[in-house]
């Protein structure tokens, strides 16, 4: 099926869509990296020197990182889920519509100039 100027504005408000929800995803991200950059300084802190003889815990820094990085992605989890399957959805239905109003036959080849 030939497609009409109908179709082109229906595929790019469904690219536009899965944009937006690209967008969205990305915004979690960066809200999370955000707050994971202004917890870290109050992790270094909390990092001792020699205190009655006991040396500082080298990796009790690393693993209070991690904890404080899985708390925020637990907490933003369902939302980057939701996200992630809506946007999954919007790839298959844009492919869809895309081989449902591709050219076809010789009409999809560009000619050879002889």
């Amino acid at each position: 099926m030939a497609a009409t100027p109908i179709h082109h504005t229906q595929l790019s408000r469904m690219e536009e869509a899965r944009r937006q929800t690209q967008r969205q995803l990305e915004l979690i991200d960066r809200q999370v990296l955000r707050r994971i950059t202004f917890i870290l300084p109050q992790l270094a802190r909390r990092q001792t020197g020699y205190r009655r003889g006991k040396p500082p815990e080298t990796g009790s820094s690393l693993e209070r990182y991690r904890n404080n990085l899985a708390t925020l992605m637990a907490e933003c989890q369902p939302e980057v889920g939701a996200l992630t399957r809506k946007l999954a959805r919007q790839d298959a239905a844009i492919a869809a519509f895309q081989k449902q109003f591709e050219p076809v036959g010789d009409a999809a080849q560009p000619r050879a100039e002889v």
